[in-house]
């Protein structure tokens, strides 16, 4: 625990926040909720931040804050909402919801998340996310219909220093899994004569041979793939400014962290055009190049020959971690 102590930590009525509930290890949401847990602390050094292994230690009917997906809480889903149900037992809590129900969940597993985010926000004293792309999903797929709060993931000051040399591949970041848009990257690249596609970031648990048959089928297009593995923090930010075209084409997106990072490294992504990537180019224009599928070869083509394209230069960038944590307090200040 950090922050303040679980006996001194605040009740998030009359505008106070609430305990900040963070997960260890190294899934996009954990690493997102701790950066997002360090954002209000440096603005409220008062706020009490909790792991969630350790919640035992703040009084029942202390108020909470936690990040929920259902692979961060349990293995299975049901599994998931049992835990979540536990804590809402003691406390009040306001969740941020991630990953949410949609249909390239599947026709077995869409019901079952469904039901799942659908009984954790019903449980929840306030229900956000970070973008109202997820808004829509929640109501299309009657997961929720009450009051959800609109806070984007937030964006951090862009890199300084000089440009790397492009390395000249085709750049996907995040982890590999079927639906990130790695087929579509490398067919594209292809199609515009590139010859390398880099993997930043390695396979998602239970897709090792998901990735393997990809490199496969690229090898096949005349595609090489690099695939980077886990890397640190600044490995990784060298890694991604170095690509020649950073590439986003998942074919269903809830939230985007790789969006995030790439703009906080100063690239300027190519983009396949969904309601999420409109809604974040709107948000902070100039930021990304956004391009139909169908022309996604021809954005390729137009980067390679236009490197300066895939930088954006834009600074400061809108809804940095101050300025989401500043509207985390806010919305806090108005749940009952």
């Amino acid at each position: 625990m950090t922050a303040r102590t679980a006996r001194g930590g605040r009740a998030a009525r009359g505008g106070a926040a609430p305990v900040i509930v963070t997960d260890p290890g190294p899934h996009g949401v954990a690493v997102h909720g701790r950066a997002f847990a360090h954002a209000v602390t440096a603005l409220d050094p008062g706020v009490t931040v909790c792991a969630r292994g350790d919640l035992a230690r703040i009084p029942p009917g202390v108020p909470l804050h936690a990040q929920f997906t259902d692979r961060l809480w349990a293995e299975s889903l049901e599994e998931a909402l049992t835990a979540f149900e536990a804590v809402a037992d003691r406390h009040p809590i306001s969740v941020t919801l991630h990953d949410v129900p949609q249909e390239s969940d599947g026709e077995r597993n869409l019901p079952r998340r469904r039901a799942v985010y659908a009984a954790v926000a019903a449980r929840a004293r306030g229900v956000a996310v970070n973008s109202g792309h997820e808004r829509g999903l929640l109501a299309e797929h009657g997961v929720w219909d009450g009051p959800v709060a609109v806070i984007p993931l937030p964006v951090g000051a862009p890199a300084s220093g000089e440009r790397p040399g492009a390395d000249g591949s085709v750049g996907v970041l995040g982890y590999f899994y079927p639906g990130k848009g790695h087929d579509e990257a490398a067919e594209a690249a292809a199609e515009a004569g590139g010859t390398r596609l880099t993997v930043l970031g390695r396979a998602s648990d239970g897709h090792a041979d998901d990735l393997a048959a990809f490199v496969a089928r690229a090898a096949a297009w005349g595609v090489e793939v690099e695939v980077t593995g886990w890397l640190d923090d600044e490995a990784m930010a060298a890694r991604c400014r170095a690509v020649a075209v950073p590439v986003i084409a998942h074919r269903h997106v809830s939230a985007s962290g790789s969006l995030s990072s790439w703009i906080a490294w100063g690239r300027r992504p190519l983009a396949v055009e969904n309601r999420y990537i409109t809604e974040m180019a709107a948000l902070r224009p100039g930021t990304i190049a956004v391009t139909a599928a169908d022309r996604l070869a021809d954005g390729i083509r137009s980067a390679i020959d236009q490197p300066e394209t895939t930088w954006h230069g834009v600074a400061p960038l809108p809804m940095d971690a101050r300025d989401v944590a500043a509207a985390y307090r806010a919305w806090w200040g108005e749940l009952t």
